[in-house]
């Protein structure tokens, strides 16, 4: 059977080495559309909403973590996404699988496993790597995904600059929107997310970001 297929990741030779491993056996009649930036993932998916599954890098320009799969999983709730990564630590496997993913894949999986895993998935399974993940911690995630659901994919974007410990003006230039319409969705982000400033905001989302992303922040300031 032909399947269309997104690969959303920025390193060049990864995608061509992917691309190859999912031409090959049983995918061998698919077709496979690349993406390298988060904008360019929601682009290919807008104009390609007939994509059987897409296989997202959670490190790609523009996706700061967990939040390219949630602005994913928001615009385009009906298509698989399965993440595929560098690191297949367990806190990372959690969020992911909260965050309404369909499976896991770590780049380092050799490529017979990583088409396997992707037939599997395109069949109407999910695939997950054996790892010690925390039930609290996943179900702490299922929580803050909850809560974040209840923004819209602005708000959403806003909220990603509010993390990244932007100003309303910043924001507002980097959206193309009025500092008075960044204001709006901040009050509401914090309503709905049952905070009171950006201090706890932060606090919440915190855990969108990948830890080495955080750690980077955290130097910078």
């Amino acid at each position: 059977m032909a399947y269309q297929l997104l690969i959303a990741d920025d390193h060049p030779l990864f995608r061509d080495a992917l691309t190859m491993a999912l031409r090959q056996e049983r995918l061998s009649d698919s077709s496979v559309l690349l993406a390298s930036t988060l904008e360019e993932t929601l682009e290919q998916l807008s104009q390609h909403p007939e994509l059987d599954l897409l296989l997202l890098d959670l490190r790609m320009p523009g996706s700061d973590g967990f939040f390219g799969l949630l602005q994913v999983r928001k615009a385009f709730p009906e298509i698989p996404v399965v993440v595929i990564s560098g690191s297949d630590d367990a806190s990372i496997i959690a969020r992911t699988r909260a965050l309404g993913a369909l499976g896991f894949i770590a780049k380092s999986a050799s490529t017979e496993a990583i088409r396997e895993s992707v037939v599997r998935v395109l069949e109407g399974d999910e695939v997950w790597p054996d790892a010690d993940i925390s039930k609290s911690e996943e179900e702490d995630m299922v929580q803050v995904s909850q809560r974040v659901a209840d923004l819209t994919e602005q708000q959403l974007r806003v909220l990603q600059h509010l993390q990244q410990g932007r100003l309303n003006k910043q924001i507002a230039y980097d959206l193309s929107i009025s500092e008075a319409t960044v204001k709006a969705h901040v009050t509401a982000i914090f309503r709905k997310l049952g905070v009171l400033n950006r201090t706890q905001a932060v606090i919440l989302v915190s855990k969108l970001a990948l830890d080495t992303d955080i750690a980077v922040n955290e130097a910078q300031e």
